[in-house]
Order: C-alpha cells, then sequence, then structure tokens
C-alpha cells in the first residue's frame, strides 16, 4: 500500500526539497535491500558540501557517480541501525535519469531486528524545508518516518 504511494508523493512535493528511502527486509533473511531517490542537481550541491575536493563540474548528468564516492556519501549521510548496531551499504545500481538519482543498495542486517534507528542528513545543511521521507518494510512491520534538519532521527521498535 504505502509504495503505491511513493511516486505520486515524491512528484508533489518537488517544489519542496525531499529525498525518499525504501528499506525492504523479508521474514527471516538478513539481507535489507534499500532503495533511494533524489533529484540529481540537488545531489551534486549536496555532494559539493560535502567534499569540496571533489570536482563535481567533470561529472555530468550522462555520466555515472563513482561508486566508491557514492558509497561513502551515503554511508557517512544515512544511519541504518539495527538492534543498536550501525550498518553499512554498499551500492548495487546506480541510474541517473531526468536529473533524478536513483540509488539500490545493499545492506547485511540481522534475521530478526528488534529495533530500527534511522538517521538522514542529506540535503539537511543545504535546504531549511528539506525533508527525508522513509518508508520501510521489515519483517512484516510497516511504517513511515517523515525527517527534517530539525529531527533528523527516529527509532521504532518491533
Amino acid at each position: 500500500m504505502l509504495k503505491a504511494l511513493i511516486l505520486p508523493i515524491f512528484l508533489i512535493f518537488h517544489p519542496v526539497h525531499v529525498t525518499l528511502i525504501s528499506i525492504d527486509q523479508a521474514q527471516g533473511n538478513d539481507s535489507m535491500k534499500v532503495f533511494f531517490r533524489m533529484y540529481y542537481d540537488d545531489f551534486l550541491r549536496d555532494y559539493k558540501l560535502y567534499d569540496p575536493e571533489c570536482n563535481i563540474e567533470k561529472i555530468s548528468v550522462n555520466q555515472s557517480f563513482p561508486a566508491d564516492l557514492i558509497n561513502k556519501y551515503f554511508n557517512d549521510k544515512i544511519h541504518i541501525s539495527v538492534n543498536n548496531k550501525l550498518l553499512t551499504g554498499k551500492v548495487l545500481n546506480l541510474r541517473i535519469q531526468d536529473n533524478e538519482i536513483f540509488l539500490n543498495l545493499h545492506f547485511r542486517s540481522v534475521k530478526d531486528p528488534k529495533k530500527i534507528k534511522i538517521r538522514n542528513d542529506v540535503l539537511t545543511g543545504l535546504y531549511s524545508d528539506q525533508t527525508n521521507m522513509v518508508f520501510f518494510s521489515i519483517n512484516k512491520n510497516e511504517g513511515a518516518m517523515r525527517l527534517t534538519s530539525e529531527h533528523d532521527r527516529e527509532t521504532w521498535s518491533f
């Protein structure tokens, strides 16, 4: 149900700066699949603040962003903790299309998570109206978080 609402919500909020994260983990599985989506121009502005030494101008819309740089950015800006253990993600797939960046990441978790804590600092240093939406489905538990610059983390217990 939540997934059917994601695209319309995302498109409605473009004038307000928004990112989207979807986290899925099937019951009895220790693999967490994470999908991340944001506007590419916003990502480039935020990345320039994150790593001023990077030559963003050399990276065009048609060229893939280096996987090692995006891995580091994502793991530094977005913290996913399960049962009080910080997880590290790995980018499986990156796509840039129509000024949007789409990432699929993999996290190794635990088979029976009791608690998840998300912190999302993407774009919060750029835009005061930034909203980072997080939708999750973990072991048949579904929920959503609305994170902002003032409220950048949230914890759910199952």
